[in-house]
């Protein structure tokens, strides 16, 4: 009885998280209302002037991914890109890149990772990810407050493990 217990118990939750990434969605098939009942409704959206839209889905403070989802003109999904890794970051140049671009590039950080330092007058924001090595990890982008443009970037290791450990993220190692 327990076993079958635990079964049910798994498949629920697995079921659950199905629309997390939305895996269960195609491209070229899914319209947006899909996309909308499978993963939720989106934390930003952006519409360009050619009808294609952008759809943002941080899974944070908890999860370490934010998901793009990227919808053709036509209403259909063109693709779903996972945003947090180092490809997504070296694209935020410094001097460069504005509070807009960093946005619509990892979506929003999350509220409580926010900060504003007076005596530097700089925002930084932060995104907690799973770094190369399958270790939690933030990233942190510094901006100008006064001009939003963004100082500098890096990461560093998520200390909240036992002892002050960096916990693993539980993914495979490329």
């Amino acid at each position: 009885m327990q076993q079958r217990f635990a079964v049910l118990a798994c498949t629920l939750l697995l079921s659950a998280c199905a629309g997390y990434g939305g895996s269960n969605l195609k491209a070229g098939a899914a319209a947006l209302p899909e996309v909308i009942a499978s993963m939720g409704e989106p934390a930003m959206r952006w519409k360009d002037d050619d009808g294609r839209e952008q759809l943002a889905y941080p899974r944070g403070p908890a999860g370490t991914q934010t998901f793009m989802v990227f919808m053709a003109p036509d209403g259909r999904l063109e693709r779903i890109e996972a945003v947090l890794d180092m490809e997504h970051f070296a694209r935020i140049k410094p001097g460069k890149s504005d509070k807009a671009t960093v946005l619509r590039l990892l979506g929003p950080s999350q509220p409580q990772w926010t900060m504003y330092f007076k005596a530097r007058n700089e925002l930084v924001w932060e995104w907690r990810f799973c770094d190369s090595w399958s270790q939690m990890a933030f990233f942190d982008v510094l901006f100008d407050a006064t001009t939003g443009i963004v100082r500098t970037s890096y990461q560093r290791p998520d200390l909240s493990g036992m002892d002050g450990a960096v916990p693993a993220c539980g993914r495979q190692v490329r």
